[in-house]
């Protein structure tokens, strides 16, 4: 498979009351019951829906220099001179119109696609990144090729 292209969200990993792993689409997603927080605090809500319209935007760039880049999404009502102030300050670096952070090393081994995470994260600080069915998964969302 060539890996090289853009990538974009297609699934994100939860638990079902079986304490099973099933995907839900952005939809499902944006729909699905939020445990983890009081639903009755409109503010707590709010901040959900937030963190998950960015997990739904966010997309990831292979590029052919062996560079990935992992992107999300600009946050809602942020101007065009705020990002250029926040880039020139280094708090930010965007890369083709999306935040993103330093680029990760990528190769590939035997037709799969593998990360370089660093020390710690695995025994050879490499994981792999495409799965048997055509995406890419990193930590529980899964990603398809757009391009």
């Amino acid at each position: 498979m060539n890996y090289i292209g853009k990538w974009v969200f297609h699934s994100i990993g939860t638990f079902n009351e079986s304490d099973e792993m099933i995907y839900l689409g952005a939809e499902e997603y944006l729909k699905a019951p939020m445990p983890y927080i009081d639903e009755s605090d409109e503010e707590m809500v709010a901040g959900e829906m937030k963190e998950r319209k960015q997990a739904i935007g966010g997309k990831i760039a292979v590029c052919e220099d062996g560079k990935l880049y992992m992107l999300m999404p600009m946050p809602e009502g942020v101007s065009q001179e705020q990002i250029d102030q926040a880039v020139s300050a280094g708090i930010i670096k965007v890369y083709d119109g999306m935040m993103t952070d330093e680029p990760k090393a990528w190769e590939e081994r035997d037709g799969e696609l593998w990360l370089e995470v660093g020390e710690g994260m695995s025994d050879d600080g490499w994981v792999k990144l495409s799965d048997d069915d055509g995406f890419l998964v990193f930590m529980t969302t899964r990603y398809i090729k757009a391009e």
